[in-house]
């Protein structure tokens, strides 16, 4: 039997001892990574009177390399265009989002991150950067870069994949 933290139980009667770096451990712990940020994710809706899509949206809004465009954003998301048009509708009434046209191209919108909701998501997420921080104290700066490559790494697997679509 392997417990939680990927190591096998003494009395596997000749089963080789796992690695806590075993694919096991990593997805246990990715997954509870994943719904702790869930249910702070989830808060922050709700105290915002928004979806839990909504925030995704906003986190692709903040953190796209380059303005956000409501189709790159339909692409990212995997919604459809109502779904896009009905959350950035929800998102501009809430005052988090403003959009504006091109200069050079009047069809294309921008979607732009407005500032002072900004700074209220970095406040109520600021549990979060402190736990990372506290996190991040515990470890060496080739362990922490190490660290910083293997979630790229998993995070551009998992983008270069298709998605079942709903």
């Amino acid at each position: 039997m392997v417990t939680e933290d990927g190591q096998a139980d003494e009395d596997t009667g000749g089963e080789q001892r796992r690695s806590p770096a075993d694919l096991q451990a990593f997805a246990v712990q990715l997954r509870r990574m994943n719904g702790e940020i869930n249910r702070l994710v989830h808060a922050f809706a709700v105290s915002q009177g928004l979806h839990a899509t909504d925030v995704q949206a906003l986190a692709a809004i903040l953190d796209a390399p380059e303005p956000m465009t409501p189709t790159r954003l339909r692409e990212h998301l995997g919604l459809t265009s109502g779904a896009v048009t009905a959350c950035l509708d929800r998102l501009e009434r809430a005052g988090h989002i403003r959009r504006s046209r091109d200069s050079a191209d009047r069809r294309v919108v921008h979607l732009h991150y407005v500032s002072g909701a900004r700074a209220a998501a970095r406040t109520f997420f600021h549990p979060l950067a402190l736990a990372a921080d506290s996190a991040r104290a515990r470890f060496t700066a080739e362990e922490l870069e190490t660290a910083l490559r293997f979630l790229t790494a998993v995070n551009d697997e998992l983008g270069a994949r298709d998605t079942p679509h709903r």
